[in-house]
């Protein structure tokens, strides 16, 4: 046994010397054997010849993507399940991504201050473009609307007021994306009630209707304002934190014949603050008195919404943006769905005139992503999808669409949404329009809550306040 063991064991070890002598043999002639067919087999998979005699690199494909941020609303859904078709037909996935109105400025200027490249489109507000322009966050996208010819496309209110800086200089920061405008819902039940009709014909002398002017507007909520029976006559836009005391008494100021200031050379003493103006802010002042002093923060959060009163059945009229009323016509969300019905802001003793709501859509110039985001753009302004954009609950601006009679009868808000765009106008579109908008709603919301103020003095310290920040940004010339 120990034999066999010592016999098997000298085998083994005379195996291995062998084997060892054996390895500079392999390496000599199997080495470089092996090291061809592993450059044949790199040269299959990983190049091409495309005919040319020119060989390049195949790289593993990456996922073509876009990034836009918007606001927390309905339209923001309605994008995003738009969106999907773009997708099914480039490839380019598309995330919408949405901030609450209360941080969605904010989030934005933070974003562009650090030039991230977070996002490759942004649907901002008209008062944003010349921010955007100005400080090279948006990208001139004057010459690529030229060769879309886009600006024939829609109608010429939204152009100028979601893309064009400076204004009438036919520069274009951005396409229209949302249409909006501030108008007004009401309780038609209540207009069309015989009783109600008898009572108000006795006592303005004429008939309870949808009013044409301010006046009427005001006498109709004068009579509608009965607290004791928890009914209002109007909910009136009063927001002091955002932007909505000032996108309500802008337009009122508007109709009056009064201007926020001079546009094209920025001053606002002399301007701003006129006998017109002092009339039309004295008149707001009373309008707000029929309103329900609880909704004083009620405009765009979903929680205090401006349409709340009048699904909560507490009010008669209420002051509305236009893209935010579906929920008014829906059954499941409104008890009184059937009954509302919709005008456009009133005229005044100087004319007619309504603020500006919605946003443009905006390249952004720190994007990594810009083929893919133009991509986008071209794509959403066509026809077809424009179309799309609407049947889902999106307010076109494109010329077809918004005139379309199938779109007047699609809903009862279409009508005066449409018209609305006939007179639009819009606050100041200036960089330093934050500053401008924080002022007016400061000192407007201290003229509607004190009597210790007259509106001549409100417009007097707004516009020597207004002309310092014009001063400092440089817009006065010696």
């Amino acid at each position: 046994m120990k034999v066999w063991i010592q016999i098997r064991d000298d085998r083994l070890l005379r195996g291995r010397a062998s084997l060892v002598r054996f390895i500079p043999f392999l390496l000599r002639f199997f080495f470089p054997l092996l090291l061809i067919v592993a450059v044949l087999l790199f040269i299959l998979l990983f190049y091409k010849d495309n005919g040319h005699r020119t060989i390049s690199f195949v790289e593993p494909p990456k996922t073509a993507s876009i990034t836009i941020l918007w606001a927390e609303w309905k339209p923001a859904d309605y994008l995003q399940i738009l969106a999907h078709d773009f997708t099914r037909e480039t490839g380019i996935e598309v995330t919408v991504v949405q901030r609450s109105w209360s941080d969605w400025q904010q989030h934005f200027i933070s974003e562009m201050e650090q030039k991230s490249k977070r996002y490759d489109l942004v649907i901002g507000d008209s008062q944003w473009l010349g921010y955007g322009a100005r400080n090279g966050h948006y990208i001139d996208l004057t010459k690529w609307i030229a060769k879309q010819q886009i600006e024939a496309q829609f109608v010429p209110t939204a152009m100028q007021g979601y893309a064009e800086y400076p204004k009438g200089s036919q520069r274009y920061w951005a396409i229209p994306a949302e249409g909006d405008a501030m108008g007004f819902a009401y309780r038609k039940d209540l207009f069309e009630d015989p009783h109600e009709q008898r009572l108000f014909q006795q006592r303005y002398g004429y008939p309870l209707k949808v009013p044409e002017t301010w006046q009427q507007l005001s006498d109709i909520a004068q009579h509608f304002y009965r607290p004791d029976q928890h009914l209002w006559g109007i909910m009136n836009w009063v927001e002091p934190n955002y932007d909505g005391l000032t996108m309500a008494l802008q337009s009122v100021l508007w109709a009056w014949g009064a201007e926020l200031g001079n546009q094209q050379n920025h001053e606002v003493v002399g301007v701003l603050n006129t006998p017109e103006a002092a009339e039309a802010l004295r008149f707001y002042k009373q309008l707000t008195s029929y309103t329900n002093p609880a909704w004083k923060e009620y405009y765009l959060d979903t929680d205090k919404s401006h349409n709340q009163p009048l699904i909560s059945g507490e009010a008669a009229m209420a002051m509305v943006y236009f893209a935010i009323t579906p929920e008014l016509l829906n059954p499941v969300t409104n008890p009184y769905a059937d009954k509302i019905g919709f005008f456009p802001t009133p005229a005044g003793p100087a004319g007619r005139a309504t603020s500006l709501g919605g946003q443009g859509l905006s390249l952004i110039s720190y994007s990594k992503k810009k083929e893919y985001a133009l991509a986008f753009l071209e794509w959403f302004v066509q026809q077809e999808t424009q179309q799309k954009w609407s049947d889902l609950g999106g307010l076109s601006c494109h010329v077809k669409i918004l005139n379309s009679e199938s779109f007047l009868q699609a809903s009862p808000m279409h009508p005066a949404f449409s018209e609305s765009f006939g007179f639009v106008q819009d606050f100041w579109a200036v960089p330093e329009y934050a500053q401008l908008l924080d002022l007016s709603q400061q000192h407007w919301d201290e003229y509607l809550n004190t009597d210790q103020l007259t509106a001549e003095q409100s417009l007097d310290r707004l516009a020597q306040q207004w002309d310092k920040v014009f001063e400092y940004g440089g817009y006065y010339k010696e």
